[in-house]
């Protein structure tokens, strides 16, 4: 797994990465970018999110386990879309975590050109809730989660969620 140092990612307007700010403080301890790359076969469902769990862990990412568990079945419905309807022409996707001081985001990205819709299943389905699902989660958490193009003609999906509880007003 890569860590490329402190990532782009969701910012708060004067926030720590305020431009204007001429001192920003230095980046905590926990906060950085790393992509790793998986088969687009079943395994890599729980090889991800247990890849996840044990980066936040290990970077000491201070989540309370109600936003971990979230994050965690986010990784895991992104990684099993991939796998389920883009490995036959990704056979290769790449999940990334980028954590900043006050959101973590998680993406999968693949070279599948269809963009997903969330669509509302059919009660006797089994499946097809997986984005909706994400998209919930991620708005209970006060997030936000999105889809978009890569330049290879991919796409990226990906949600961020906030470290902290969102202020009630």
């Amino acid at each position: 797994m890569e860590n490329h140092g402190r990532g782009s990612g969701p910012r708060p307007e004067g926030g720590r990465d305020d431009p204007l700010d001429p001192a920003p403080p230095d980046p905590l301890p926990y906060e950085g970018v790393w992509r790793f790359t998986a088969s687009a076969v079943d395994v890599s469902v729980p090889q991800a999110r247990h890849a996840v769990r044990d980066l936040l862990f290990r970077q000491g990412v201070p989540l309370a386990d109600d936003l971990l568990q979230g994050l965690l079945l986010i990784v895991s419905e992104l990684v099993t879309n991939a796998v389920k309807h883009a490995a036959l022409l990704s056979p290769v996707l790449a999940v990334e975590i980028a954590v900043g001081a006050e959101w973590v985001r998680v993406s999968v990205e693949d070279n599948h050109p269809y963009r997903p819709t969330a669509l509302v299943a059919d009660h006797d389905e089994t499946g097809g809730r997986g984005l909706l699902l994400v998209r919930e989660v991620t708005r209970e958490a006060g997030g936000v989660c999105d889809v978009e193009h890569t330049a290879s003609g991919g796409k990226v999906i990906w949600a961020a969620l906030p470290l902290r509880p969102a202020q009630v007003s």
